[in-house]
């Protein structure tokens, strides 16, 4: 199976996994599961860090990378179908890079694992990722 990381879940599976489910912390360590960040979480990220209300140990541009190889995590970019399918998502959610994620995991067939109750809202799968 194929699963799609939104934004703070991976920010907890580096810095604060405690705030994992027990199925979260299962599904980032099973090598058979195909676990993806997309570039739109990394942009987020990048934008919170240059603006201080995120602080990370190192430069997004070299914490990101190192961490997602450590952790075995696969680069998901965006693609044009991926911002055009955010046009016909319902606004149940007004946050722009969760709607790209969204879209990107309707696109490509991959469950959510997320900590916010409005991606249930979508016809995506999804699998809580928060404790």
């Amino acid at each position: 199976m194929k699963y799609l990381l939104d934004t703070a879940v991976w920010l907890w599976s580096v810095g604060r996994v405690e705030r994992l489910s027990r199925k979260g912390r299962e599904l980032l360590v099973d090598s058979s599961q195909e676990v993806y960040f997309s570039a739109a979480s990394a942009w987020e990220i990048s934008i919170k860090a240059s603006l201080g209300k995120l602080r990370l140990p190192d430069a997004p541009e070299t914490y990101i990378p190192k961490r997602l190889s450590e952790q075995a995590i696969q680069a998901l970019p965006i693609f044009q179908h991926h911002a055009l399918k955010v046009h016909s998502l319902p606004w149940h959610h007004q946050d722009p890079f969760d709607r790209l994620l969204i879209a990107q995991a309707q696109a490509e067939g991959m469950t959510i694992l997320t900590a916010d109750r409005e991606f249930e809202k979508y016809d995506v799968n999804v699998v809580w990722g928060g404790s």
